[in-house]
């Protein structure tokens, strides 16, 4: 086949090379933009529109305000600037007035022939005031053929509303425009309408071709103030489209699980429970209560328990978790606590064990460290039934692990644990219950969306008597301030977390950069007190022994990588001295700080960042100094990062969002989850003849990225 023929009808998937205007070159300018089909070239909307339907006088000019005008080209040449910078520069008038066009980047003899003395063309952009006090002029204006030219009626620049694309060097935006003019010409009658009939009235969408074009090329009455802020009902109805698409895929995948799995149930509130809670010394809150008979209700049905459970640093989800994990054991079940690193595993398996020890229950922990004859009785021990309680990392999942009759799994911090992973953990058929757990509180916009098959409860109460924690930013040459702050705490007796960042792809030096902070601490700045440093590199042993040491309060000052994120309970620790807090989230400061605090003395978050922050970077620790609630912080940090990098979510699943927007369209998004929903409740397989489409689209769109290849 030679060049561009086509030997077979048009369709939604064409290559790109296949439209006019786009030759190799462009092709892979547009693959960088992730643009490779037709599809994805009418899925790719414009960010912005500029309103160049008004041709207005030059004496009506503004500044700074977009605009377009009619002019005769008077004078126009290159000028010099010193010895290598040249500008092209025209005076441009019509009858009300005359104002400068300028342009800095230019090839000298196109302008020359482009804008030529005595020409009328249309000119489009801001105006400026010149710095030199000489009225208006215009820098890198559009420019169209004028009025006596029959090309302009068709221009895709001027007197229009004129969309503008995200592009990328090599692709002049009116080239890209005319690539999008000439795929919606070409194919917007290939697209069909998916969305079922009630829902298109109910809200009173346009139809998806319809939509599509009118965001790619409104009509020039379209209201711009509403494409701007996406409110016009074409955009609402393509950013609904998207959700909705997302909600169905959670919806059917929920349903599914209803129909297909089967779990235990359980019997709550038995022998094992009661003797667990008059070990408690200290009353439960009524968040935890709550939740806790939210999970027992899920616990006694046969249908596996599938929940995320949120809960604020501090909020008390161990011992949540630990009710869960004995409710399990009471009915004659293993039970799993998975955390996503060793450290973490470690530290439940510590503040876990007192309670097993006291009530005869048998505890394992497994980690990648051990012999090899070691590491296979505790898989014995295991297989066997003989360990109730499993604490480990992901390695709980492998192939070699076997459970005896695993009842329930916990997942501790950041795991999306989806089919694969329960299948896996599944057992004669059975499915154990699952809760996940997490200390970063999760917007809702975005839990509807990554965990939106799952059911959520929240904690959102402290223990009563915790202080709050007073949080200040410093910048390095303010540092010897935080340490005269920090030396105050220490002579009342209290102790203190330093933390320094720990990167995986810099690790080397990042871990070399945490020992140099403990040594000036304990050299220079502290050799008074006792600063002792905990890494995931040191032996078991000794990680355990160190957090031992200050847990008795034997060392003053921990310095750590940031594997104290959660898990760890100092009420004697008061400050929270984070080095570099420039490179971390805003959800892992928040956790950070919520290390302290957790006893009866007020306590301190000393953020530590060098001088040469973005405005955006200022903004970020600004948040966190401000506020401590955590879902608000959350919020500006999904703002800040957007979904695909909040929690890692690029790696968790997180479906693309080309139009809708976590935070600015939550209405949307709550409105298509109810439609979702609601359709697949009544039907689960998308089996009648009005929802075939939808279940085409699904399969298309989203049944691989969402796990439904093999259930659809």
């Amino acid at each position: 086949m030679s060049g561009k023929q086509r030997p077979f009808k048009k369709t939604l998937n064409d290559p790109l090379q296949f439209v006019k205007g786009v030759g190799p070159k462009r092709v892979m300018l547009l693959q960088k933009l992730q643009v490779e089909s037709v599809a994805d070239a009418l899925h790719f909307l414009p960010f912005r529109y500029d309103d160049r339907s008004q041709v207005k006088k030059i004496a009506e000019l503004v500044p700074d305000e977009m605009v377009s005008f009619t002019g005769k080209v008077i004078d126009a040449g290159t000028v010099r600037m010193g010895r290598h910078r040249k500008l092209f520069e025209a005076v441009v008038q019509d009858y009300s007035g005359f104002i400068r066009v300028k342009w800095f980047q230019f090839s000298e003899s196109y302008m020359a022939e482009r804008i030529k003395p005595g020409k009328e063309l249309i000119f489009s952009g801001k105006p400026t005031q010149n710095k030199r006090g000489g009225g208006l002029e215009m820098i890198h204006p559009d420019t169209d053929s004028g009025p006596g030219d029959d090309s302009s009626a068709e221009s895709l620049d001027i007197g229009r509303i004129v969309p503008v694309y995200h592009s990328t060097e090599g692709l002049h935006p009116k080239a890209l425009r005319t690539i999008m003019k000439n795929v919606v010409d070409g194919y917007i009658h290939l697209v069909e309408e998916f969305l079922p009939e009630k829902i298109l009235k109910l809200y009173e969408f346009p139809g998806r071709g319809e939509a599509i074009e009118l965001a790619h090329f409104p009509p020039v009455d379209t209201p711009v103030d509403l494409l701007e802020k996406f409110e016009h009902p074409a955009l609402r109805r393509l950013i609904f489209e998207e959700f909705f698409l997302i909600q169905l895929a959670l919806a059917f995948k929920k349903r599914h699980q209803q129909i297909t799995e089967r779990g235990r149930s359980f019997k709550t509130r038995g022998e094992i429970i009661r003797n667990f809670f008059k070990l408690l010394q200290f009353d439960l809150t009524g968040a935890q209560k709550r939740v806790l008979g939210e999970i027992m209700t899920y616990l006694e049905k046969e249908e596996p328990m599938n929940l995320l459970l949120q809960g604020d640093v501090g909020t008390g989800k161990t011992v949540v978790a630990l009710t869960a994990l004995l409710t399990a054991v009471d009915n004659n079940c293993q039970a799993a606590l998975m955390a996503p690193t060793e450290l973490l595993a470690e530290q439940h398996f510590l503040n876990i064990r007192p309670f097993c020890s006291a009530l005869d229950i048998n505890i394992e922990l497994v980690t990648s460290t051990g012999t090899a004859k070691e590491k296979s009785l505790i898989r014995d021990r295991i297989g066997d039934g003989t360990t109730q309680i499993v604490v480990g990392t992901h390695a709980l999942i492998q192939k070699k692990m076997e459970f005896s009759n695993l009842g329930l799994a916990v997942v501790d911090e950041q795991h999306r644990f989806g089919v694969l992973q329960r299948e896996a953990i599944s057992k004669k058929g059975l499915v154990p219950h699952v809760l996940i757990m997490t200390a970063t509180p999760i917007p809702r916009s975005l839990a509807l969306t990554l965990y939106g098959d799952m059911n959520v409860s929240f904690l959102d109460e402290f223990p009563p008597g915790r202080k709050d924690i007073e949080t200040r930013l410093f910048y390095e040459s303010k540092r010897e301030n935080a340490y005269a702050l920090m030396r105050k705490e220490m002579e009342q007796g209290r102790q203190a977390f330093v933390v320094c960042p720990l990167i995986e792809e810099s690790e080397s030096v990042d871990l070399k950069a945490a020992i140099d902070v403990c040594e000036e601490l304990q050299n220079r700045r502290f050799p008074d007190l006792i600063v002792k440093l905990i890494h995931g590199k040191l032996k078991k042993e000794d990680r355990q022994q160190i957090m031992a040491d200050f847990k008795d309060g034997k060392i003053d000052i921990l310095v750590a990588t940031t594997v104290i994120e959660v898990g760890i309970d100092i009420p004697n620790a008061s400050v929270m001295l984070i080095e570099h807090a420039e490179r971390f989230g805003l959800a892992q400061l928040h956790q950070l700080r919520g290390r302290v605090g957790r006893g009866a003395h007020a306590s301190y978050c000393f953020l530590i960042a060098c001088h040469a922050l973005t405005d955006e970077g200022k903004a970020r620790l600004n948040a966190i100094v401000k506020s401590r609630n955590g879902f608000a912080i959350a919020e500006e940090d999904l703002r800040i990062r957007g979904p695909g990098d909040f929690m890692g979510t690029r790696q968790s699943g997180m479906p693309l969002l080309r139009v809708a927007n976590l935070l600015r369209d939550i209405k949307l998004l709550e409105q298509s989850r109810q439609e979702a929903f609601a359709i697949i409740e009544k039907d689960p397989q998308l089996e009648s003849p009005e929802n075939e489409k939808l279940k085409t689209m699904l399969h298309q769109t989203l049944g691989d990225q969402m796990g439904l290849m093999k259930i659809i």
